[in-house]
């Protein structure tokens, strides 16, 4: 542990790799640090760098998570299609299979992810596979 509020240092990626950064515009990240790392007090698994949709977030406000709505006292500036998040592993896995997953990005989620979702099904979403 680097001693970060319980964040591990040298997270990989879903493809073995360093993990990449997700977002800074928002800032993004359990751990508002850009990146989808992860710890023992991240519950929701915010690991899945997720690029917005309004049918994502149409979708996921339907579902009980409004993430377009701002929330300034918790540093929270709204979400619009487009902006990178580091999404929670299960919520993208339940949108994959209502059909309304966003595109990810690999380099950028984090391999614990890879205990909810399967690798097939977040390749079948990427944005930056060769």
């Amino acid at each position: 542990m680097d001693g970060s509020a319980g964040r591990p240092q040298g997270q990989m990626n879903v493809l073995g790799s360093p993990l990449t950064s997700c977002s800074h515009d928002p800032v993004t990240g359990y751990f508002r640090d850009g990146c989808c790392n992860t710890g023992p007090s991240d519950r929701g698994l915010h690991t899945v760098c997720a690029i917005m949709t309004d049918a994502f977030l149409e979708y996921s406000k339907a579902a009980g998570n409004d993430l377009s709505t701002p929330h300034p006292e918790f540093g929270f500036p709204g979400l619009k299609a487009g902006d990178q998040w580091c999404l929670c592993a299960a919520r993208w896995e339940q949108a994959r299979a209502d059909g309304k997953a966003p595109k990810v990005r690999l380099a950028a989620t984090n391999q614990v992810t890879l205990a909810v979702c399967q690798l097939d099904d977040l390749k079948a979403h990427a944005i930056d596979l060769n």
